[in-house]
């Protein structure tokens, strides 16, 4: 028999701030930090490539099941709803053509430019 494994409905609800947040695709998101990992001194000896934090960890909680979630999962949902919401509040003068603060949203797996 199979038993039905149940969450606290905030993580519930956490889960889903977080999806909604970001919004950029685990396969997306892997790519757009391998390539800022990259810099200047190229890739490392670090199995994880040196992928800019906290992006690894955004990573890591996209390819978790909800039931697989750690307390450090949630930590690492809960700040990156902070950080992605602080960044959207923050919005400059010059909107989406302001690159560095496009990217800083895109190394937490938020892209603006997606419609919700």
């Amino acid at each position: 028999m199979v038993r039905e494994q149940r969450l606290d409905p905030e993580v519930e609800v956490l889960w889903d701030d977080f999806h909604a947040q970001v919004n950029v695709p685990s396969e997306q998101l892997r790519q757009w930090l391998l390539t800022r990992g990259s810099g200047e001194e190229a890739f490392g000896p670090d199995p994880d490539l040196n992928l800019p934090e906290p992006g690894r960890q955004i990573l890591r909680v996209l390819t978790k099941r909800k039931v697989d979630l750690t307390p450090e999962d949630i930590d690492v949902m809960r700040d990156a709803i902070d950080r992605i919401q602080s960044l959207v509040d923050a919005r400059p003068p010059r909107g989406n053509a302001d690159d560095e603060w496009r990217h800083s949203l895109l190394d937490l797996g938020h892209d603006i430019l997606i419609e919700r």
